[in-house]
C-alpha cells in the first residue's frame, strides 16, 4: 500500500466517496465574537458533525476505501474518543466488527457511545501502555485492518474534505485571505485542510493550535523535524494529546502550515463557557483551542479568522462547572 502524503486529488477522490455520507458542516459568523476581538470571525462547526467531530469524514473514507474482503475481517483503531466513536459509527455502516483501544482515562461519554455504537474496547494505560503496539498486536491476531487516527493518506484525504467544504464557504461570503486555525494533534485534520485550501483558497494562512506543554507540533515546525512531547498526560485537551507529529501528516503540515500558537487549559475553560452562554455552542476543551486563542487576543494577523470547532465531545459535569 502506498503510504505517501495524500494530494488535492486525494482529497477530491475522499469527497466524492463520502459527499452523501458526512454532513456538510456550517461556517457561522457570530458579529458578538468578530466585535468582542475586533476582526471578522467565523466558525467551521463540526461539532455538528455525525458523532460529534471531523474524525467521522477519515473513518467513512478509509472504510469506503477498503474493500469488501478486507472490510469483512473488521477494523481496529486507537483513540481517546472522537476517532473511537467515529471509526464504530463507520464500521457499523458497513456492518463490520470495530475493535478500538482507548485508555482507561478517556471520557466516560466518549467511551459509553464508542460501545453503543457496536465496538469493543479494549482499555490501555496512557501513562505506560503503546497503544499503537496494542493495535498491532490485536490486527496480526484477528486480521482486522487498522485505522490510524490521522496516520494514513486515506483518513487524511478524509479529514481534508472539511476544507474543500471551507474553502467553497469562505468563498461564498467574500473571505478569500482568512487565517485559519486548525486545533492540531497528530496533525491529520491540519494537514488536510491546508492541502484543500492550498489549492482552493490559497491567500489562507493555516496555523496550528495546541495545549501549552503539548506543542509537539509547534516545536516540531521550529525545528523542522519531529518532536515528541515527554509526558502523555496533563491537558483537559483530550483530543490533542498525541506523543508526536505523524510522519505523513508533518510532510504536508511543514510545507504548508503558515504558524502554530498555543494556548492554556484556563483559557480553553474560558471558551468552553463562552460557546456555551453565548454562542449556544457545545464544544469540547480540544475542539475549543482557535477559540481560546482569539478570546485570549492572541490569534495571529488582523483580518479574517476562521476557527475550526473541530468536535462537541464534552463530558455534561465540565459544562456545568466554571
Amino acid at each position: 500500500m502506498d503510504l505517501s502524503p495524500p494530494t488535492i486529488d486525494d482529497v477530491r477522490q475522499a469527497w466524492s466517496l463520502v459527499r452523501g455520507l458526512v454532513l456538510r458542516t456550517p461556517l457561522i459568523e457570530s458579529p458578538d465574537l468578530s466585535d468582542r476581538v475586533g476582526r471578522r470571525v467565523l466558525l467551521k462547526l463540526e461539532t455538528l458533525q455525525r458523532t460529534g467531530s471531523f474524525k467521522y469524514r477519515g473513518a467513512m473514507t478509509f472504510l469506503s476505501m477498503m474493500t469488501e474482503e478486507a472490510r469483512a475481517r473488521g477494523v481496529v483503531a486507537y483513540s481517546s474518543g472522537n476517532h473511537a466513536q467515529a471509526v464504530a459509527a463507520a464500521a457499523a455502516h458497513f456492518g463490520v466488527s470495530a475493535i478500538i483501544v482507548m485508555p482507561s482515562d478517556a471520557p466516560e461519554m466518549k467511551a459509553r457511545r464508542t460501545r453503543e455504537w457496536g465496538a469493543e474496547i479494549v482499555e490501555y494505560d496512557r501513562a505506560t501502555d503503546d497503544r499503537a503496539a496494542i493495535s498491532a498486536g490485536i490486527a496480526h491476531r484477528t486480521g482486522a485492518a487498522i485505522i490510524p487516527p490521522y496516520e494514513h493518506p486515506w483518513t487524511i484525504a478524509g479529514q481534508g474534505t472539511t476544507g474543500l467544504e471551507l474553502a467553497e464557504q469562505c468563498r461564498a461570503v467574500d473571505v478569500l485571505d482568512p487565517v485559519v486555525l486548525v486545533p492540531t494533534g497528530g496533525g491529520g485534520l491540519t494537514a488536510g485542510i491546508a492541502l484543500a485550501l492550498s489549492a482552493d483558497l490559497p491567500d489562507a494562512r493555516v496555523h496550528t493550535v495546541e495545549p501549552v506543554d503539548f506543542d509537539d507540533y509547534a516545536r516540531s515546525l521550529a525545528t523542522g523535524e519531529r518532536v515528541g512531547i515527554a509526558q502523555p498526560t496533563g491537558s483537559i485537551c483530550d483530543a490533542l494529546l498525541a506523543p508526536m507529529p505523524g510522519e505523513i501528516s508533518f510532510a504536508i503540515n511543514r510545507r504548508l502550515v503558515a504558524g502554530a500558537e498555543t494556548v492554556t487549559d484556563d483559557e480553553v475553560r474560558v471558551a468552553i463557557a463562552y460557546a456555551f452562554e453565548d454562542l449556544k455552542l457545545v464544544v469540547e476543551p480540544g475542539g475549543s483551542v482557535g477559540l481560546a486563542l482569539l478570546l485570549a487576543g492572541r490569534a495571529p494577523g488582523t483580518g479574517p479568522c476562521v476557527a475550526v470547532l473541530s468536535g462537541g465531545n464534552v463530558d455534561p459535569v465540565m459544562l456545568l462547572s466554571k
